[in-house]
């Protein structure tokens, strides 16, 4: 790949394991994001900032191929829609988002922004490519944290998610830089749908302090789509291998080894 490849968020949760996989496959990189910090050779940060749009005509200057994973609570509809505008006027082959599954069915804020951004890059004018994804076990280890901290912890019937571990959406993402535009591409998910109860289960396995549960139903729009399995990927999903009861050893793992290191210096 002789032009260089933009990854906005390159610095986030799932940037910061992409960016080294495409450096490593000889990709040069340039990094979008509100406050650069220098880099390694061959990866180059620029400033800009999606909402507003500043930054971004310079920061699209060259490159061939954008990876758009930068997102927040608020605002992805709106990035979505400035990416796209800059990309056509610069000329881009190539430009990738991810997004999440069923974006386009669940009633909920967060989704539909995301919807919105899937059609404002395949409404750019622009080849492109759209990757849904579950939710990262990162992204539900708090929630499930923040759950298991309370001294009877509500249980929504119904509520289910197939977290996806971090390093398989990035190498998934890897391969959709390198390969062709492909519109949208098959969902990649975790390989179970757990219920909150099941989630539970397998963090109290790792980290003890079971406390009872109370059923309760959730309300509304929202409710009837998260019983429905709007948030859950389709037959055809991409399926990834790293359960989370494997995910909650490797933090358990590494919580162990910080606080023997930690002893240690101390000693």
């Amino acid at each position: 790949m002789d032009t260089p490849v933009l990854v906005t968020g390159g610095t986030g949760t799932i940037g910061s394991r992409v960016v080294p996989i495409l450096h490593a496959s000889g990709v040069n990189v340039r990094i979008l994001s509100r406050h650069p910090h220098p880099a390694e050779p061959g990866i180059e940060n620029v400033e800009g900032d999606m909402v507003t749009g500043k930054g971004l005509h310079p920061a699209l200057k060259g490159v061939g191929t954008v990876l758009h994973l930068a997102g927040g609570a608020k605002g992805d509809d709106v990035a979505a829609r400035n990416l796209a505008q800059v990309a056509k006027s610069a000329g881009i082959g190539h430009l990738i988002l991810i997004s999440v599954v069923g974006a386009d069915k669940m009633p909920i804020g967060y989704f539909r922004a995301k919807a919105a951004a899937e059609r404002a890059i395949a409404d750019a004018g622009v080849p492109w490519t759209v990757l849904r994804a579950a939710q990262l076990h990162n992204f539900v280890l708090p929630v499930v944290k923040g759950l298991a901290r309370m001294p009877i912890i509500p249980a929504p019937g119904g509520l289910r998610f197939e977290p996806v571990h971090v390093d398989e959406v990035a190498a998934r993402l890897a391969e959709l830089v390198l390969g062709e535009p492909a519109g949208r591409v098959a969902d990649i998910a975790g390989p179970e749908v757990l219920s909150i109860p099941e989630l539970l289960a397998a963090y109290w396995d790792s980290f003890g302090h079971r406390r009872p549960k109370l059923p309760i139903r959730l309300p509304g729009a929202s409710g009837r789509a998260y019983r429905a399995g709007e948030n859950l990927a389709g037959p055809g999903a991409r399926r990834g291998e790293r359960s989370w009861a494997e995910f909650l050893a490797e933090q358990s793992a590494g919580m162990r080894t910080g606080s023997a290191s930690a002893g240690n210096h101390r000693a």
